[in-house]
């Protein structure tokens, strides 16, 4: 299993929690069926099929938020609703105003809700209790803070700092696409370039070379980079955004080189575990340096 993108969190230093401890906590709020009223259920779920709900491989953990929706389009709910309005309007003379309406609409939700399917989703968290580091696997803030509120119930005192750097990654971005890239790093064809001012006005490149003169002249006309795509030391490439997030990660062939022929898939999954957990031990020192270090530490 490889992660997709990382919403990076810090765990403070002296956080001494066991894996056997955090398991036991997440057993308290797993992942139950949406009962017949609820559009939603949360609650921890088996990161494999072990039917464990910490997965540890070396060091490393591996835990999965588990959010199961019914699917009710508004639009459906709706189109019931005029329905019946309309056949109340035959019946009675006048169509139904605007609080009947409401109440239609809360009567055709309350009784297709039991009858709409489900669908599930997972949501990987890696947490490195040696480095002090929490990853989430998501390239969205709302579905990550989903997952930090439903760990804050579970383990009750789980204190988190979001991940800040010296220097803005906006600001250390300019500075790479005008020629300073830090060592280790290459800067990719994929950037997004936005304007200071209040217009927002924004550019974006894909496929493009970006060491030319056109880059740096929207860089003197005052747009600021929003994302980079960069690759490190030739195995990972990733896009950093100034949001200190890192998307659209990509492990590369020479780090999956690494991997055996495992016929077992439990074992594969480890595998690519501890390959991925292994590589972005190496990354995010080198990026944090890159961006001058880490706000509040040292």
């Amino acid at each position: 299993m490889w992660f997709k993108n990382l919403q990076l969190y810090r765990l403070p230093a002296g956080w001494e929690v066991t894996s056997a401890q955090i398991e036991a906590r997440l057993g308290t709020r797993p992942l139950q069926p949406c009962g017949s009223q609820d559009m939603e259920s949360r609650g921890w779920a088996p990161p494999c099929d072990d039917g464990a709900l910490l997965r540890a491989v070396g060091r490393q953990w591996l835990i999965a938020l588990g959010v199961e929706s019914r699917l009710l389009p508004s639009s459906v709910v709706r189109q019931e609703a005029e329905d019946r309005a309309t056949a109340l309007a035959e019946k009675l003379g006048y169509r139904p105003g605007r609080g009947q309406m409401k109440e239609l609409r809360e009567q055709v939700t309350r009784e297709l809700l039991p009858r709409a399917f489900t669908r599930r989703r997972r949501t990987w968290v890696w947490i490195d209790p040696i480095n002090g580091w929490l990853g989430i696997d998501t390239s969205s803030a709302a579905r990550a803070e989903e997952v930090l509120e439903c760990l804050r119930q579970a383990l009750d005192d789980f204190p988190l700092a979001l991940l800040r750097s010296v220097r803005s990654p906006g600001s250390a971005m300019a500075g790479w696409l005008a020629g300073n890239t830090p060592a280790g790093f290459t800067v990719d064809q994929d950037c997004e370039l936005r304007s200071v001012s209040e217009e927002k006005s924004t550019v974006r490149y894909a496929h493009h070379p970006l060491d030319g003169s056109e880059i740096r002249n929207h860089l003197a006309a005052g747009k600021m980079p929003t994302r980079l795509a960069l690759t490190f030391n030739d195995r990972i490439s990733f896009v950093l955004t100034d949001k200190l997030e890192l998307k659209r990660l990509d492990f590369l062939d020479v780090v999956r080189e690494g991997l055996g022929a495992e016929d077992d898939s439990d074992a594969l999954f480890d595998a690519e575990f501890a390959l991925m957990t292994g590589e972005l031990a190496h990354l995010l020192p080198a990026l944090i340096e890159a961006l001058g270090g880490e706000l509040g530490q040292g």
